[in-house]
């Protein structure tokens, strides 16, 4: 019996360990979560912007025939962009975004990983995958830099006829509760994408220098940066909301299997009590019955010699 509270007591602090650490994780990932939002937040405008000027250059400078702009025959060759965390304790979210770009390279028959999280790497390498761009160790804090070194990889493979397309698989934050992975594709560029874009308000002529068209072959990289940055940032934002849950839901089950352990343990103690309150009455017990059996010999020892002496005066 001693044996088993020690394993429960053991057992008890263990779990309580492990609740201050989920729940320092839980604190955490809410503070980041504020952050990632409004760095989400603070990169849209900047993406609109860019989709409006190479809408209007779009506009001003006619037809263009750009090699990223320009559909290719077949499509079987894809570039497959995966973003997901360097950590896990994230719940579903990198196996969900990971599945969805599974789902969607088996509808290609040759498919290229650009992998970006260490969940990513690990993951298709694990499976025998063969990739040779990976990139890893910023998932939580995405910055233009590492968005640029994906995005470049990505844009030569497809300028060098290597990939016919360029698709982007990651998780876009709607609110703090609701993350959605989505598979997109980025290159071909679709003018009509960028057209709907087009500001409705009063349009002016403009003189380009240089042509609309150089301008255009600068903006289009520039453009497929912009878009994988907002792609990290989103993921970001999506992997702290996930973690925080995550962790909530850790601390919430932590609490209910210290309680039914605490029950346990009181359970067992109270019958340990017992036992030995029922050992401490049966010793008692047998001390006091032997304590009258010992009187009453004694009695009878010294009524004895009484009677022979009232029989020898009677006689």
């Amino acid at each position: 019996m001693a044996q088993q509270l020690r394993a429960v007591k053991r057992r008890i602090g263990s779990v309580k360990s492990t609740q201050k650490i989920t729940r320092a994780m839980e604190l955490i990932a809410s503070s980041r979560i504020i952050k990632a939002q409004r760095r989400v937040e603070a990169a849209r405008p900047y993406a609109e912007q860019l989709r409006n000027l190479m809408s209007s250059v779009q506009r001003n400078a006619g037809s263009i025939d750009h090699p990223l702009l320009k559909q290719r025959e077949g499509a079987g060759r894809v570039g497959m962009i995966v973003i997901t965390a360097d950590r896990g304790l994230a719940g579903a979210y990198n196996s969900n975004v990971i599945r969805a770009a599974e789902r969607d390279m088996a509808g290609h028959s040759d498919t290229k990983l650009f992998l970006s999280g260490k969940k990513a790497i690990s993951y298709f390498k694990f499976r025998g995958y063969d990739f040779s761009d990976a990139w890893e160790g910023y998932s939580d804090q995405p910055k233009i830099e590492n968005a640029r070194k994906v995005a470049r990889a990505a844009v030569e493979a497809f300028s060098r006829g290597d990939i016919d397309e360029v698709r982007l698989a990651y998780t876009t934050f709607q609110s703090a509760i609701i993350q959605r992975p989505v598979v997109v594709r980025l290159l071909p560029a679709s003018s009509d994408d960028i057209a709907a874009q087009e500001d409705t308000s009063a349009r002016a002529n403009y003189v380009f220098e240089p042509e609309p068209e150089d301008i255009l072959s600068f903006l289009l990289p520039r453009y497929i940066e912009g878009a994988v940055l907002q792609a990290m940032l989103e993921a970001a934002a999506s992997e702290h909301s996930a973690r925080r849950r995550a962790m909530k839901a850790a601390t919430d089950n932590a609490d209910e299997l210290i309680e039914g352990l605490t029950r346990v343990y009181n359970q067992a103690r109270q019958a340990e009590i017992t036992t030995e309150i029922m050992e401490v009455i049966g010793g008692a017990e047998a001390l006091s019955g032997g304590g009258r059996d010992a009187g009453r010999g004694t009695t009878v020892q010294r009524a004895t010699p009484n009677a022979a002496d009232l029989t020898k005066a009677g006689g």
